[in-house]
């Protein structure tokens, strides 16, 4: 749907060294019915999946533990995180995509998945949409270590923790992650663990 709102948008890069920083300048219509000059920029890193990971007879989530640079330079002590397991769209398939990054990340092999919603997780600056899955998992299913690709450089230990103790860490600020946060309160919410 059009935005008859908006006109006369320009973009400018700024960087596409990592991923595409664009600079935007438009006119936005005000209220009041004025034209306002506006200028924005937005990071462009790609879509994301995340997934959590569970076993209701077990009690327990899969979740990974690994360096977060971005985190370390705002704050975040060691730089270390706990999340699920998540990563960026391969091709523009969701499913197909966190399938993979389980086996890469968690050395879990899994079938099925369900999506269960999407959201934009920093619209303010990010253009990113992460597609949010669950899936159960049993031990029979673990085929490797994981760890993350080899070429990703990304050294992710893999951690089974019990679902209440999972939840506890939200609250002792363990975790803080979004993604993480956001599939551990629908799990609770939709007792997926049977709590």
């Amino acid at each position: 749907m059009e935005n008859h709102h908006i006109k006369n948008i320009k973009k400018e890069l700024l960087s596409d060294n990592w991923y595409t920083l664009n600079k935007f300048t438009y006119e936005y219509l005000r209220p009041d019915g004025t034209w306002e000059t506006q200028h924005r920029e937005a990071y462009d890193r790609g879509n994301g999946a995340a997934i959590l990971l569970y076993n209701a007879k077990k009690g327990t989530v899969i979740l990974t533990c690994q360096f977060r640079m971005p985190t370390y330079v705002n704050g975040n002590e060691d730089g270390m995180m706990i999340e699920v397991c998540a990563g960026l769209l391969e091709k523009g398939n969701a499913e197909e995509t966190i399938k993979m990054e389980v086996e890469e990340e968690t050395g879990y092999k899994i079938d099925e998945v369900k999506k269960v919603f999407e959201a934009y997780m920093s619209p303010g600056s990010v253009t990113e949409i992460l597609y949010f899955f669950t899936g159960k998992y049993e031990d029979a299913m673990k085929i490797s270590e994981g760890g993350g690709a080899e070429d990703e450089t990304e050294n992710i230990e893999v951690l089974e923790v019990k679902f209440q103790e999972a939840l506890n860490m939200m609250k002792t600020g363990e975790i803080r992650d979004a993604k993480t946060i956001m599939l551990l309160q629908y799990a609770q919410i939709n007792k997926l663990l049977g709590q």
